[in-house]
């Protein structure tokens, strides 16, 4: 999760909502990416969707199938569709998200039975870290 940090730290210095991502194929780390949306004007270029693209390039499979996902933030409708879609048995995020959390806060899709695949999910890892470099982000914009 502190590589996850380190990313999440990496998109404020570039003035962009610090959320990092980091996946693990087994022990080794195949894609870290932070939230890139106003650099790239891509409402989609969330820390988690680019870090999937990136993992699935790296074992050149859409399958995910032996990742863990660490994230910073609880994933959104979007990530944890595309989490579930890429196969990722395992996430770990930080904070939740009261506002637009798909894992525990307002949905829990990640492990709901219904759809094709199911994710072991832990959450509030490094929480009080994670929630506040982002607090202290709006913060700063207000």
């Amino acid at each position: 999760m502190r590589l996850a940090l380190q990313q999440a730290q990496q998109a404020q210095v570039e003035d962009e909502v610090p959320v990092g991502a980091i996946i693990l194929n087994q022990d080794r780390i195949i894609a870290a990416a932070y939230n890139q949306r106003e650099q790239l004007h891509d409402p989609t270029a969330h820390a988690e969707m680019i870090a999937i693209t990136q993992a699935a390039e790296a074992i050149g499979d859409w399958r995910l199938e032996h990742c863990t996902m660490y994230v910073t933030l609880e994933p959104c409708p979007m990530c944890a569709g595309a989490i579930i879609q890429s196969r990722i048995p395992r996430i770990v995020y930080g904070a939740t998200d009261p506002k637009a959390g798909a894992v525990t806060s307002l949905y829990n899709l990640l492990t709901d039975t219904r759809l094709n695949h199911t994710v072991q999910v832990t959450g509030g890892v490094l929480a009080e870290d994670c929630g506040r470099i982002l607090t202290n982000f709006f913060r700063s914009k207000r």
